[in-house]
């Protein structure tokens, strides 16, 4: 489905990485996203751009550029922002993410806010909870 022929969500979360390829590459790989569109650079390859999606939910990718005043996590320990997503089989998630060797964060817990949750960093810096409502789906 592209991004013409449905409702985009009202707000895109749009993350930054040094070289946003292997991030996206982890994302779809470990965390099971899917990558709806990616735009390369002709000469070097590089990715410039891409869309994921997760269930209802999509992220914007790219690598940090001068021009727009962006640029890559820096320090994974002390981070600005988090995703938070909903999935279908928490535990299950759980424990590909483990295999994958990212660094967890927060065990997978009962929150007090009623979900089952974790929190993971992924290889390139950024803060993940992955979470599934109590008693049902997400």
């Amino acid at each position: 489905m592209s991004e013409s022929s449905e409702i985009l969500p009202q707000v895109i979360p749009y993350l930054y990485y040094e070289d946003a390829g292997p991030a996206v590459d982890f994302m779809e790989s470990v965390f099971g996203f899917v990558v709806e569109q990616a735009f390369r650079d002709p000469q070097s390859d590089a990715l410039l751009h891409a869309t994921v999606r997760t269930g209802s939910g999509i992220l914007f990718v790219g690598p940090g550029m001068d021009e727009f005043g962006t640029s890559g996590t820096a320090d994974p320990d002390h981070v600005a922002s988090m995703t938070y997503i909903f999935v279908e089989d928490v535990e299950s998630h759980y424990e590909r993410v483990v295999a994958s060797k990212a660094t967890v964060r927060s065990e997978l817990h009962d929150h007090f806010g009623g979900n089952k949750q974790y929190t993971v960093s992924d290889p390139y810096g950024h803060r993940w909870t992955f979470a599934q409502p109590q008693g049902g789906t997400a």
